[in-house]
């Protein structure tokens, strides 16, 4: 990263590092761990940028009482995060509540598809021993939002003004295109991104779920309390988006098969799909990653800020990730890896994208960073996906990274800064 020279790098904090059991008695070695890393990214001129929750959760908090779905967790979170702030925030500036809450709660407690693979049985999943996607998934997210708050208002009484750093949430935004420019079109959009980014965003602008949302769900949407409602009004102080790419939203709010197919779900509340063709079947785009479900769409990251210019006041917005992936099969060598120019053709079109947005459209965006440095282990895909400007050869010992044509582009991209 020195050599590259970015000026920052995002990370995230195991919660069981620092609470094997996830309370009790601080665990040194872990503590210990982290400012290492933090320590040797000061000392190389490196900004670190914390993530306090990526998706993990102490074993323990989930077979005592449940995880996300008690609201004992939001004391419990609250405490692990004043932890960390005790014990980093001297050097760390920038920390991240959660990472893509909206993409978790989906993953795990409506489709099944991630920890803690809860759902109900729906016709093409019959992985869920447990769980209904038609209450969790909001009780979930409900409990998320309320650590969020409840660590927010701990960072701004306790530590901000001695140390000096700033707070946010990072969520995940795929840009909704309406199918067409009729009314209808783009009210059904306009309720695809209240139950995407607005599920999370407007109760810390505005206090509340969407309008929407509270039409649709109902009762089971909860309510917050006068005091929580106002805990979470102001509780940033920048907003992470992870933006890859855009869909089209598909009505489905008669379309009976797949709502029988997704049987009873935030989906079928919001009676729209993302959904990667238009009416005429025609895809978003043509070009793609190697992923089934990511399509390159480079205006899709402009028309995104702009819409969070627009509806929350132009707040400092943080690109946390944006990158792609290519694929990693048994017969692509690594020198195709390494000329991974596709990856610079999909970087120059969204930054390109994103400095229209700053420059032209008045987007106040402060910050950029590539998923990823190194390839990774890209959750049930496994190895199979490459989404890093170094190459990690998994098969050698010691796991040797080599520099791709796109950590050689971007270093020249950052030289004269």
């Amino acid at each position: 990263m020195y050599d590259m020279g970015v000026d920052a790098y995002r990370f995230s904090i195991s919660w069981s590092r620092i609470f094997p059991n996830g309370s009790g008695a601080v665990n040194q070695a872990g503590v210990d761990y982290y400012n290492n890393l933090i320590n040797t990214l000061v000392a190389s001129g490196i900004i670190p940028v914390v993530t306090l929750n990526h998706f993990d959760l102490p074993q323990a908090l989930e077979d005592s009482y449940g995880g996300w779905l008690s609201p004992r967790i939001i004391e419990e979170y609250g405490n692990f995060a004043e932890v960390c702030f005790a014990a980093f925030g001297d050097r760390v500036k920038y920390w991240i509540t959660f990472n893509e809450p909206h993409g978790f709660v989906i993953s795990g407690y409506d489709l099944g598809q991630g920890p803690p693979a809860r759902c109900s049985v729906h016709l093409q999943n019959t992985t869920c021993s447990v769980g209904n996607s038609s209450t969790e998934p909001y009780i979930a997210a409900h409990n998320i939002l309320l650590s969020h708050a409840a660590a927010a208002t701990t960072y701004k009484a306790k530590f901000q003004e001695k140390q000096g750093g700033e707070i946010g949430i990072t969520l995940d935004m795929f840009w909704i295109e309406p199918m067409s420019n009729s009314t209808h079109d783009s009210q059904i959009a306009q309720v695809a991104q209240d139950f995407q980014l607005g599920w999370f965003l407007d109760p810390i602008y505005f206090g509340d779920y969407p309008s929407s949302m509270r039409e649709k769900v109902k009762e089971r949407l909860p309510v917050f309390s006068k005091n929580e409602s106002e805990a979470l009004k102001g509780s940033l102080d920048f907003l992470g988006i992870n933006q890859y790419t855009a869909y089209y939203a598909w009505d489905i709010s008669n379309n009976t098969m797949v709502k029988k197919v997704l049987n009873g779900d935030t989906f079928v509340d919001a009676g729209v799909v993302p959904f990667p063709s238009n009416t005429n079947g025609v895809p978003i785009s043509k070009d793609k990653g190697a992923s089934e479900w990511f399509y390159v769409v480079p205006w899709g990251i402009r028309k995104a800020v702009n819409y969070i210019k627009d509806r929350y006041g132009n707040p400092q917005v943080i690109i946390t990730e944006n990158g792609i992936d290519e694929r990693n099969g048994p017969y692509n060598s690594s020198e195709e890896a390494l000329h991974d120019q596709k990856r610079i053709n999909y970087h120059k079109s969204y930054l390109t994208n994103l400095l229209a947005a700053i420059k032209e459209d008045g987007c106040n965006v402060t910050g950029y960073f590539v998923w990823s440095l190194l390839d990774n282990w890209e959750w049930d895909s496994g190895f199979t996906l490459r989404f890093g400007l170094h190459f990690v050869d998994y098969k050698s010992p010691g796991l040797p990274r080599y520099a791709k044509k796109s950590a050689d582009w971007f270093q020249q991209f950052l030289l004269p800064y």
